[in-house]
């Protein structure tokens, strides 16, 4: 796959990629905009999954004295609030997507394009945010009045808070990027991309927070990529991580980053020698 303005000085390389993402982003923004009101119907059913877990969770503390595994009603509520935040954050491209590309022959335009069709998905993704996190802020408001959160927020962890999500998006990027890839071999997947999804939802946090599970999940799950998606985002802001724990979070994310980028290439590489168009 050919990269953009090859034959430029490194430089002028750089400043072609960055023009790229921001254009790319101005894009999908000014998108956003313009179909708002989808945009934000769309969001309410991105948070209707988190509002569910913080009521059935604060429900069942409450149930239970005021704690569930020495975490209060507070914090749960704080948990799933942030949970609400970090899900629209780290939404990407579904390897779905990679599914109905292929299958509709859509994939042979973007193969013609100078860039890899993964810039596009990340770029234009990520640019959706900015106004997803404007139209989610009304929302995360009305959570915080209803189930009166317990936020104890220091300004590093705020800091950590707001790379962490970007990390998040990316290691998903490129884990369900690479997911999708199998779709060059057989185009009907649904059940691998729901085993995926399942496992997701029990190791990174996503279905209970991490310090609820077994001792023998939460050690699987620090191995594995899952948790440095949702768990450690919403972790920097509602737990009681130390400097260095943040900063070892954040090493795991750029870790994973660099992972996914060299399976996605590798699987990549083998992939595309077998693509073959299906239309109706």
């Amino acid at each position: 796959m050919s990269t953009v303005h090859a034959s430029l000085p490194e430089a002028g390389r750089v400043r072609s990629w960055i023009d790229f993402y921001l254009t790319s982003m101005r894009t999908q923004i000014s998108s956003q905009f313009q179909y708002r009101a989808a945009a934000y119907m769309y969001l309410l059913g991105m948070v209707a999954e988190p509002v569910i877990y913080l009521v059935v969770w604060t429900t069942i503390a409450e149930d239970s004295g005021g704690t569930v595994g020495g975490l209060t009603t507070g914090e749960l509520a704080a948990y799933y609030i942030v949970w609400t935040f970090v899900r629209n954050m780290n939404l990407v491209f579904t390897p779905f997507g990679w599914e109905w590309r292929i299958r509709d022959g859509e994939l042979s335009g973007w193969l013609l394009r100078p860039l890899h069709p993964i810039h596009y998905d990340i770029a234009g993704f990520a640019g959706s945010k900015i106004p997803w996190l404007l139209f989610y802020l009304p929302i995360g408001v009305v959570l915080t009045l209803l189930f009166d959160p317990t936020f104890d927020v220091r300004a590093a962890e705020i800091a950590v808070f707001a790379v962490a999500i970007w990390g998040a998006y990316l290691i998903r990027s490129f884990n369900q990027g690479a997911l999708g890839l199998v779709c060059f071999w057989t185009t009907r997947v649904s059940a691998l991309f729901s085993l995926y999804i399942m496992v997701e939802l029990l190791l990174s946090g996503r279905l209970v927070p991490m310090t609820l599970m077994p001792e023998w999940v939460q050690t699987l799950a620090w191995f594995l990529p899952f948790q440095w998606t949702f768990f450690f985002p919403i972790e920097t802001l509602v737990g009681d991580y130390s400097n260095t724990e943040l900063l070892r979070g954040l090493g795991m994310q750029v870790f994973w980053i660099l992972a996914g980028i060299a399976i996605f290439s590798l699987v990549w590489r083998h992939a595309v020698r077998h693509y073959t168009a299906v239309n109706n």
